[in-house]
């Protein structure tokens, strides 16, 4: 698939049976977070299986503007030299972080407590995302911002010149927040607290300790509590990346649904924070098989094989499971579309903070393509059509979004008639190479057929 910025519209049509191994790219929340912990250590970091879609290029660019050495090998691994907490220098330009929210709101608690300003930006749909939650935090440290009315790109971050630990309760679950307040933590003398009512993925509190950082974490009546102590100096390391869950979940999904497919996907990432999708679909009667589980890394990681399941159920997806799914949602939506009865998703509305409100883009997508839907504010309702299926023949809007794009490309491999979506550019962010890996398994891709 390509990166340019025209749009290429595509087609999914039903093939049959995928089968084969899908060797899906790395984790992009551990490839984010590798760079920018790479140069926030003393040396150098060795990063393999780093996902090299453009929200990581882009955070690999925006570390290079703060001074660290970012090089790519011919083997495909990855260096990056760092510059040690607080060692950021000012970037000359605006730093560009594309279409990642990721990469913007853990650069900027990366940045915060050092005395340097730096202005990010991004591409329409970044600028479009809330940046309030991350400024507001920042500034208890002692760090300005200033940016577009509601807390928007582009905004101009003043890094705190004495900068001062916090305690800090995340008002919404929320990864990308918990995150920059630790990073910003480091460079203030004292101890950092953050506290967090629902648990969200760990990768920055394993990640730090694996750095060389003083962390400690427990369970609380408050609820789970993360105390990160300042000014350490971080040692490089070797990361090997596991593969990302959540781009696992599209081969994986298709395979559910398409008659007598039988797929594995080696070494994805289990974390238990992020496996909130794969404990529905084992609730909905999906085939899955957990094989070779072992660590990489510091992080779980198993083979998965799912298997073509004929008879998935409807469920009720409670609201406290939506931290550990949350970007798998818009798959899981489709697969209820194919299941029997209802499946109702609760305390999903983040999702419409996205890089577009996602519980509206699924639900347009979804009625297009003959499905009935229920949303509102904070719930997603798919009435499945059971062994008919889903019968396909629409056009979806992806909203500049890969995992709408990638989602109901899933639906077309599966539905009874062809899923066009109007746009396949955005899936280069976190998946370049889907559609050669998806016509691998055997599904039918076509460029241009809007």
């Amino acid at each position: 698939m390509s990166s340019k910025s025209e749009p290429i519209p595509m087609v999914a049509c039903r093939a049959g049976a995928l089968s084969g191994q899908a060797c899906v790219p790395g984790d992009k929340s551990i490839s984010h977070r590798a760079l920018i912990l790479g140069a926030l250590a003393i040396g150098e970091t060795r990063i393999s299986g780093l996902l090299e879609g453009d929200d990581v290029l882009a955070t690999a660019s925006a570390i290079r503007a703060f001074g660290a050495d970012v090089i790519r090998h011919e083997n495909g691994e990855w260096s990056v030299h760092g510059v040690g907490v607080g060692g950021f220098a000012e970037p000359e330009n605006a730093v560009d972080c594309g279409n990642s929210g990721t990469g913007a709101r853990l650069l900027m608690g990366a940045m915060a407590t050092t005395p340097i300003t730096a202005t990010f930006t991004g591409d329409r749909s970044l600028r479009g995302r809330p940046m309030g939650r991350i400024s507001e935090p920042l500034a208890l440290f002692g760090t300005r911002a200033y940016g577009r009315a509601g807390g928007q790109l582009p905004m101009t971050l003043v890094g705190a010149a004495e900068p001062v630990p916090v305690r800090y309760e995340l008002p919404v679950a929320s990864a990308q927040v918990k995150s920059a307040v630790l990073l910003a933590g480091l460079n203030a003398m004292g101890r950092t607290v953050v506290i967090e009512r629902v648990a969200t993925r760990d990768h920055t509190e394993r990640m730090l300790g694996g750095f060389g950082a003083e962390v400690t974490v427990e369970s609380t009546e408050t609820g789970r509590t993360i105390t990160l102590t300042g000014y350490p100096e971080l040692k490089p390391r070797s990361i090997t990346v596991p593969r990302d869950p959540s781009s696992a979940a599209f081969p994986v999904c298709a395979a559910l649904i398409s008659e007598g497919s039988d797929v594995l996907v080696p070494a994805i990432g289990l974390n238990p924070t992020r496996t909130g999708l794969y404990v529905t679909l084992a609730e909905m009667g999906a085939d899955l098989e957990f094989e070779n589980e072992r660590e990489e890394g510091g992080e779980p990681v198993a083979d998965l094989r799912a298997r073509f399941s004929p008879q998935l159920k409807g469920v009720e997806v409670p609201s406290e499971r939506a931290a550990s799914m949350i970007d798998e949602y818009p798959i899981l939506a489709v697969v209820a579309g194919f299941a029997e009865g209802k499946t109702v998703m609760r305390g999903v509305g983040e999702l419409r903070l996205k890089e577009c409100d996602r519980i509206d883009a699924v639900a347009e997508g979804l009625r297009a393509n003959g499905a009935v839907v229920e949303e509102d504010r904070d719930t997603l309702t798919v009435h499945g059509r059971g062994t008919d299926g889903l019968p396909g023949g629409g056009c979806v809007e992806t909203r500049l979004d890969h995992r709408i794009a990638m989602s109901f490309l899933v639906a077309g491999m599966a539905a009874r008639k062809p899923v066009r979506i109007d746009d396949a550019n955005p899936v280069v962010t976190s998946f370049p190479n889907f559609g050669s890996l998806m016509a691998g398994l055997g599904a039918s891709l076509e460029e241009g057929a809007v």
